[in-house]
């Protein structure tokens, strides 16, 4: 039994959801998310809380009960509150710009590595500090994930992209003789 499917999903004030044909909507003011749910998990919205079960004897329902359970909260979650994610540049060199909705990375490649922004995401560059924002958590991670996924931080020195407040375990160098 899944623990996150047992407890019911929340709604708070001026957040509404609707189920319609397979697909659950959270909405507040002119943000909404969308997500398809299949027929093997029971949905029921009772007032302000939403509640989600498994049809009896359905092996996929079970596996994917506690999963819509944690995405409706974290649709709720973003309609309300959103979702940032902040990566630190490290290096002597290394940069980053929002030019439009491409984000400039010069990381000391013989080129500059040009990231399209997706639609729905933010982000915002200060003096080696990259901040993503969005109400889908989803693609606001996903995109932090390529942009970290260009240079990853190296174990000797430390330069390239990070998560903020992530530790990189370092490597002792060369020893002198």
């Amino acid at each position: 039994m899944s623990r996150l499917g047992k407890q019911p999903v929340i709604l708070p004030v001026g957040v509404e959801a609707t189920f319609e044909g397979g697909i659950l909507t959270v909405k507040k003011g002119n943000t909404s998310l969308s997500r398809p749910i299949k027929d093997d998990v029971e949905l029921k919205m009772e007032g302000n809380t939403i509640t989600f079960s498994p049809k009896e004897g359905s092996i996929a329902a079970r596996a994917l009960w506690g999963t819509y359970a944690a995405h409706a909260r974290n649709m709720v979650t973003g309609v309300t509150d959103g979702f940032k994610k902040i990566l630190e540049i490290e290096g002597v060199g290394y940069r980053a710009e929002v030019k439009g909705n491409t984000l400039v990375l010069l990381m000391g490649f013989s080129h500059p590595v040009e990231m399209v922004i997706p639609e729905g995401v933010t982000v915002v560059v200060e003096k080696g500090v990259v901040t993503v924002t969005g109400v889908d958590k989803e693609i606001v991670g996903q995109f932090a994930a390529d942009v970290r996924k260009v240079k990853k931080p190296e174990p000797y020195k430390g330069k390239g992209i990070r998560y903020q407040g992530e530790y990189i375990i370092r490597k002792q160098g060369k020893k002198a003789v």
